[in-house]
């Protein structure tokens, strides 16, 4: 009887331990969140930039992310959802920042710069949702057989895309624009900064669910 009573008390020390330090590991993950967002420094949005939403909008959303990353495909469908219920108040700002262990990751980031080229904005973000829809991610999900076939789905011409991949002339750009996010502290995907009209400036530490990241922009929209 005492053996089990001890036991008890045992896993009830275990369990309160867990709880503490559970919550501890969380308010320093917040609190160093907060200590990085007032230091980061993010290359400012350009007439290079794919922008989905209002340029004048309240919060701008800078993620970095990778065509080939489970958790960014997750996150995808997030801001697709935060840009429907915020409307010009959010503007969101992709930028491709492909992992080097996913082997598709940098040439498919290419090809979504083909197809802005060939198509514009609209063919950009046309391209990634694709992709993001169809791939199984973890690096070689979406085959690089497909991506000018793709181009041709979405009404791009076939040959001055395929034209356009082979050259590599958008591979250097790639390197800069992930340059830039290891510069602002990216060390994963996705990994996204959000900068307000104010000044103020929050991390989405990954692929957030959307309650999450709704939370971050409403007390930032206040």
């Amino acid at each position: 009887m005492k053996k089990n009573k001890s036991i008890g008390n045992a896993l009830v020390i275990v369990f309160i331990l867990i709880i503490v330090l559970g919550g501890y590991s969380f308010f320093r993950l917040r609190f160093l969140s907060k200590e990085r967002s007032a230091a980061v420094t993010v290359p400012p949005v350009s007439a290079e930039d794919h922008i989905l939403g209002s340029k004048d909008a309240r919060l701008v959303l800078i993620e970095y992310s990778d065509l080939e990353c489970p958790y960014c495909k997750n996150f995808h469908q997030t801001m697709q959802q935060i840009m429907k219920e915020y409307g010009d108040k959010v503007a969101w700002v992709y930028r491709s920042y492909p992992l080097s262990f996913h082997q598709n990751a940098k040439k498919e980031a290419e090809a979504a710069e083909c197809a802005a080229e060939l198509g514009g904005n609209e063919a950009f973000w046309k391209y990634i949702d694709t992709i993001y829809e169809r791939t199984s991610s973890n690096g070689t999900g979406f085959a690089l057989a497909k991506l000018t076939p793709l181009a041709k789905e979405i009404g791009l011409n076939e040959d001055k895309f395929k034209q356009c991949l082979d050259s590599g002339k958008y591979a250097q750009y790639v390197q800069r624009v992930e340059a830039g996010g290891v510069k602002a502290g990216i060390q994963g995907t996705p990994g996204t900064i959000i900068i307000a009209n104010n000044g103020k400036k929050d991390i989405i530490p990954g692929a957030l669910p959307y309650d999450r990241v709704k939370a971050q922009l409403d007390a930032l929209l206040k």
